[in-house]
């Protein structure tokens, strides 16, 4: 049996929790609500995170331009896709929500520009 206290991080409450885990049974004490127990059993089991970063563009007037992870990814891949958002180069104007990395990693997550800048400079 282990025991751990986590913070939520679904609302701006930030419940401070308890957890029990003994084998495949987790309870949870100490969340306001619904959300901070599901969060407290995704984070033991299959915890997930979002990336908001900059990626480097061609662009003279916008060296780098925002974007983000469509979608949670494993907090165990941050680091490796992380380097592929480092990697990539945005040659071209795109609009805010245009994928820049496709299903990185093979994952169900897109790396998507959240700026129009780009757009607005072509």
């Amino acid at each position: 049996m282990s025991k751990s206290t986590i913070v939520c991080i679904n609302c701006p409450r930030g419940c401070t929790m308890e957890v029990e885990q003994n084998g495949d049974e987790i309870k949870v004490a100490g969340n306001f609500c619904k959300r901070g127990e599901q969060f407290a059993q995704n984070e033991l089991t299959n915890p997930m995170r979002t990336i908001c970063s900059t990626v480097r563009t061609t662009f003279a007037d916008a060296p780098v331009i925002p974007c983000r992870v469509s979608c949670d990814i494993p907090k165990n891949k941050i680091f490796d896709v992380m380097a592929e958002i480092n990697k990539a180069v945005v040659d071209k104007p795109i609009h805010r929500g245009d994928a820049i990395i496709s299903h990185v990693l093979g994952l169900e997550a897109d790396v998507i520009a959240t700026s129009d800048l780009l757009s607005e400079l072509a």
